[in-house]
């Protein structure tokens, strides 16, 4: 059930800090196997890849996002090969790798211009996905991306070769500051809240759950995970022949890691807490950054 979220940095022998993510670090192509080699061992099954561009040119458009020589295009080449069983995810977006640091392409007065966004984080998508990705999963928000992205896949041969995990309700939350730290994906003006969702839209969330299915999504996931586990109740409900993501996001870990550091509980047993309630509100998948403490905590 566990997916390990990765940051991928495009310095290829890069193990760098990241120091508001406790224990997490940015990495190399080249430090791949040294990093996950143990994990696979252990019984990791499923990562997922978010490209850190550092030394790359960005534009307006997210040009770098499926360069050849990029680092998730490399990862999900390199993951391949090493690791022939474990389960390769590539997040798709524009905003690590536009100039602006929005998720798509921006009309003149800085709105996002729903039309070429969608076809580029489409054509990214298909990209990660003939470079060997098992799964490519949007997290962009723009409206009509998996109608889009699952056509591409079609038109590619890779229908039935990549799954399409969705970012169906992923809500406008303040539990990200760790994550744009570590991925450097902060947008340079205004914020994100016109394409994710407010946080207490709840009939909005159900809405793009059920658009996101009857476009083709095989996987629907909900972020953050713990403040709205109610929304992937309702996920489960309304898709209930779908596999349930969610993901446990930085501030999320973060927050866990930070009480347990000041004495308020014992690590361990709030992150099974937390992860639990996950399960019990009706996920069947976790993207979560305690997955490699979970490895050696369930096999002790």
């Amino acid at each position: 059930m566990l997916m390990y979220p990765i940051f991928i940095t495009d310095d290829p022998d890069a193990s760098v800090e990241i120091k508001t993510l406790p224990g997490q670090r940015r990495w190399g192509v080249n430090k791949l196997e040294e990093f996950l080699g143990p994990l696979v061992k252990k019984g990791l099954k499923s990562v997922i890849l978010f490209g850190v561009p550092l030394n790359c040119v960005k534009d307006e458009f997210g040009t770098p996002a499926d360069d050849p020589q990029g680092p998730v295009i490399l990862a999900i080449k390199k993951l391949r090969e090493l690791f022939s069983e474990l389960y390769v995810a590539a997040d798709v977006c524009l905003c690590e790798y536009t100039s602006h640091g929005h998720c798509g392409h921006l009309h003149p007065d800085g709105t996002i211009n729903t039309e070429p966004s969608v076809k580029r984080i489409a054509e990214v998508a298909v990209n990660y996905a003939r470079a060997g990705a098992h799964c490519v999963a949007p997290s962009d928000m723009m409206d009509g991306r998996v109608k889009a992205i699952k056509r591409g896949l079609l038109d590619a041969g890779l229908g039935n070769k990549c799954t399409l995990m969705s970012y169906s309700a992923k809500f406008a939350s303040s539990l990200y500051g760790p994550f744009r730290d570590a991925a450097g994906s902060a947008p340079s003006f205004g914020n994100r809240k016109c394409y994710q969702l407010p946080p207490t839209a709840k009939g909005l969330a159900r809405r793009a759950i059920k658009r996101d299915t009857e476009e083709g999504a095989d996987i629907i996931m909900v972020k953050p995970a713990l403040p709205y586990l109610d929304i992937i109740a309702d996920a489960a409900q309304l898709a209930p022949d779908h596999p349930l993501a969610c993901y446990q996001v930085s501030g999320e870990y973060a927050m866990v890691c930070a009480g347990a550091a000041a004495g308020v509980y014992d690590l361990q047993t709030m992150a099974f807490e937390s992860v639990e309630s996950m399960v019990r509100a009706g996920a069947t998948l976790i993207l979560t950054y305690f997955t490699p403490q979970f490895l050696d905590w369930l096999d002790a």
